[in-house]
């Protein structure tokens, strides 16, 4: 059966709750490659963008995919911010995209994508509130989703979610996930020494109270995207929509502790155990609500959240211990509202060894920007740690060219060219690239869907416990 293909960009606004016309539109044309856009094997259809990750997604283009793409979508602030965004990629000085995008406008976007289908491939990154049933339509079509996380929010998503592989697969067709983390310098350089055994040694075990790996994810509400302020849509604020923080960044956050801790291989359920999980709020003022969605008040759906004081409490926060294979690990999220002059979102990440300790830090010294740094486990055998990292960080470099050792107080750290650090935003089109290989392969690597699930599993039973503790 020839695979059909689908990158789902969902969103859902506030236009939703008012009539839009059904009327077909098209953006001004860019300039297209006409050989690529007849030869080009994938095309993309985008729906309801809500998310400017759906707009990342295309930030560079791919030879297998065409210029001209769709975009279904209701009237309203979110097309427009995906508009804009695109036309910014074809209009940039440095190496512009050539899209052409033709729209549909209409609150029946997703039935008119359906049965026009002019393209192989939808991007979905937006509303999450009806992410999951997105995805169980379009596979059940017998479309190829590429979704933005979380492809689910709670329990009952989590189901859904079971199921819609299970169509997937009787329908031959690729359901997979953005996990851009992956394509950080560093977490891929932290994985790397993390798997050399001769320098790391083995995973500690851990326990609740001092876990082997633990990862730490700050974000913010108001923040710069492209060179410009971010707007948020409002609904990014309703956690009915958005989802929680303790099962939206943190999808992130299992995935790499799999991915980095156990390559390759296959998660079974029978392998997680949820120990205990927390959530809490972020306050936010509608003077910074404001400041952050261009919108004056807080809307209907958001006033039963607001404190005396008429603040928003948001569920943006939250974190779990849990053990994989009988390791222990722990993921935090933590949203504050703007960061600091000069520094932005952050990650801290560490993964203990029987020989030696690896960790991420992207703080104050290191100028914000994520930096990777080797201890010894027991400091009495730091010479011997020292040579055989000497050794793995020699090898590495036919991978990764550049990159070199510096003494630090109770350690190393491992410098890293410039050339390697492209930037969160890149890592859209990576993703996107990796996923046209598997869809030119047929297929996705065997662990990939077991871990997708066994994913969500963590995160949405973590939401549950949390709701149940003090």
């Amino acid at each position: 059966m020839k695979t059909k293909v689908i990158f789902l960009a969902l969103s859902f606004g506030l236009c939703l709750l008012a009539a839009c016309a059904s009327q077909p539109d098209a953006t001004k044309p860019a300039m297209t490659d006409s050989k690529s856009a007849t030869t080009a094997k994938y095309k993309l259809m985008t729906l309801n963008p809500g998310h400017f990750h759906a707009a990342l997604v295309q930030k560079s283009m791919n030879e297998l995919v065409s210029p001209t793409v769709n975009v279904y979508a209701p009237d309203g602030f979110d097309l427009n911010e995906h508009l804009k965004r695109i036309e910014s990629y074809n209009t940039r000085a440095s190496n512009p995209t050539k899209w052409e995008t033709k729209v549909y406008k209409g609150t029946d976007a997703l039935e008119k994508m359906l049965s026009e289908k002019p393209g192989n491939v939808v991007v979905l990154a937006g509303n999450n509130q009806h992410k999951i049933e997105y995805i169980k339509k379009s596979v059940d079509a017998g479309l190829n989703v590429l979704s933005d996380k979380p492809m689910a929010i709670d329990e009952a998503g989590y189901e859904t979610l079971k199921a819609a592989f299970e169509s997937a697969k009787a329908k031959n067709v690729l359901l997979y996930d953005i996990m851009t983390e992956r394509y950080e310098i560093t977490t891929m350089l932290q994985k790397e020494l993390a798997n050399a055994s001769a320098l790391f040694g083995e995973l500690q075990k851990g326990t609740p109270d001092d876990p082997s790996v633990t990862k730490i994810s700050v974000h913010h509400l108001y923040k710069i995207v492209s060179d410009k302020p971010l707007v948020r849509p409002a609904w990014f604020y309703d956690t009915a929509q958005q989802g929680e923080g303790i099962v939206d960044v943190t999808t992130h956050l299992v995935d790499l502790i799999f991915w980095e801790c156990f390559p390759d291989q296959t998660m079974a359920l029978t392998d997680l155990e949820l120990l205990k999980a927390r959530r809490w709020t972020t306050s936010v003022s509608k003077e910074q609500f404001s400041k952050s969605t261009n919108t004056p008040e807080f809307p209907d759906y958001l006033k039963s959240k607001l404190d005396p004081k008429g603040n928003l409490q948001l569920y943006s926060n939250g974190e779990f211990t849990f053990k994989t294979k009988g390791v222990h690990s722990k993921v935090s999220v933590v949203w504050n509202y703007e960061a600091p002059t000069g520094t932005g979102d952050t990650h801290f990440s560490v993964m203990k060894g029987s020989k030696a300790i690896v960790t991420i830090k992207q703080g104050k010294e290191e100028n914000f920007k994520p930096e990777l740094y080797v201890t010894p486990t027991n400091a009495k055998d730091k010479a011997a740690v020292g040579e055989e990292l000497k050794k793995t960080v020699e090898a590495l470099q036919a991978k990764y060219k550049g990159i070199a050792l510096k003494d630090t107080k109770d350690g190393w750290q491992v410098t890293i060219p410039e050339t390697f650090r492209d930037g969160h935003e890149a890592h859209f089109s990576m993703v996107a690239s990796k996923y046209f290989k598997f869809l030119e392969a047929g297929k996705l690597p065997d662990w990939e869907v077991p871990n997708m699930l066994a994913k969500y599993y963590v995160t949405t039973q973590a939401l549950k416990l949390a709701m149940k503790s003090k």
